[in-house]
């Protein structure tokens, strides 16, 4: 048996009662943290909350060299855990697929998204959200400017209406004295690290985004899941002046809002009713 667990948005209690039982009962237990990881809980944290041993695989361990957690699905109750739900990435998927190929039985205990968690804390309903993008470090897609798939999913969610959701690059490992990088230039674009892991900030987000959208409102979601977390909603200008702590951060792009969405914008996230565009 191979059960993927999502972890939830924040630490080691993010975990739902499921998801907690189906870990303790697991013989052994795998995780990956570079499609996200919690911010709020280090492995040794986890490792404590729940009293069991966490194998971390990176992406080549996922992706290409899966074979060790398929083989031990085979004969004992394997859990594979990620941040937030973990059937969000393709990468799981695949992984889901491959232990069907082998004959092996699967389950899926779901945890919290990012996505609903914007949602809920900014008052933008669910079900007119349009297709996600995510807003990579400029040194990681090489072109000028925005990438046409961040631009086109902008703009073709906001010619129907719809909110866009940008997930902001996360890079596991980062090296700066990396031949890839040692080219990159000292301003703050890209430049937010934590340990050896570099994360997007909304700051720098809204500043790449400003680029093709200085006037547009961006709402920010900061640390989701956390005690604390923070939303605030501006033009894509001012947001990129601002500071919003700690991450994970992402930004929302709200396309056409309703009386409703546009009340919770401007009382939970400060927005300027009249920069909205309000149904």
């Amino acid at each position: 048996m191979l059960t993927f667990i999502g972890l939830g948005l924040y630490d080691e209690r993010s975990i739902t009662v499921e998801g907690q039982e189906a870990l303790r009962d697991a013989d052994r237990v795998f995780a990956e943290f570079y499609t996200s990881k919690l911010v709020g809980a280090t492995l040794e944290d986890l490792e404590s909350h729940h009293d069991l041993e966490i194998e971390v695989r990176d992406r080549a361990g996922v992706e290409q060299e899966p074979d060790e957690m398929l083989e031990a699905a085979e004969t004992e109750d394997v859990a594979f855990l990620t941040a937030g739900d973990t059937m969000i990435s393709t990468t799981h998927v695949d992984l889901r697929l491959r232990a069907h190929d082998r004959g092996i039985e699967t389950r899926v205990i779901h945890g919290v998204t990012a996505q609903t968690a914007a949602s809920s804390l900014t008052g933008l309903q669910n079900y007119r959200f349009g297709t996600a993008t995510t807003l990579p470090f400029p040194y990681a897609h090489g072109a000028d400017g925005l990438p046409a798939s961040v631009t086109e999913t902008i703009d073709d969610n906001r010619e129907r209406g719809l909110h866009t959701v940008v997930y902001l690059d996360i890079k596991v490992g980062y090296d700066p004295t990396s031949s890839q990088n040692a080219s990159r230039s000292d301003d703050k674009v890209g430049h937010e690290r934590t340990d050896e892991d570099e994360y997007m900030t909304a700051d720098v987000g809204a500043e790449l985004l400003a680029e093709a959208y200085p006037d547009l409102v961006g709402v920010v979601v900061a640390r989701a899941g956390s005690p604390e977390p923070v939303v605030e909603a501006a033009p894509m200008t001012e947001l990129a002046e601002r500071e919003f702590g700690d991450p994970l951060h992402l930004l929302v792009v709200p396309g056409e809002c309703h009386l409703l969405e546009a009340d919770a914008l401007v009382e939970l996230a400060g927005a300027d009713r009249g920069a909205l565009d309000i149904a």
